[in-house]
């Protein structure tokens, strides 16, 4: 079994920065693919962020290129989500996931286990 605990949520004022984070525990950390999604009030669960096994490769949701950097620290079995300048469209519950494969992957069917999630609030 795989626990994921996320933290780092708040709130912050638009143009404002959060880091988030993800620490695993469980089985072997570095095998897993990992994850971050959103989920507005009123809206689906949607792809934030992937990141692969070794950190090599990453995948980002457009809405967030260029603002939002993945990274993790496999020794510390701990996955972030750098967050800068955000906006008030960022505001959401933000989950931590990971995946069954060791790919960047974009789709929740490949993400098996998942954190309770972390909320990010962003005031205009």
């Amino acid at each position: 079994q795989v626990q994921l605990v996320e933290s780092g949520g708040g709130l912050v004022q638009a143009g404002g920065s959060l880091r988030l984070s993800c620490s695993v525990s469980g089985r072997t950390f570095s095998i897993y693919g990992m994850g971050w999604f959103r989920q507005a009030p009123g809206k689906g669960r949607e792809f934030v962020a992937g990141i692969s096994w070794t950190g090599r490769s990453t995948n980002y949701a457009d809405s967030v290129k260029g603002r939002f950097t993945i990274s993790r620290d496999n020794a510390k079995n701990t996955v972030y989500l750098q967050m800068n300048s955000l906006k008030p469209e960022d505001t959401a519950l933000y989950y931590c996931a990971a995946a069954f494969t060791a790919q960047a992957s974009t789709t929740q069917a490949s993400y098996a286990y998942w954190g309770q999630g972390t909320q990010v609030t962003v005031s205009s």
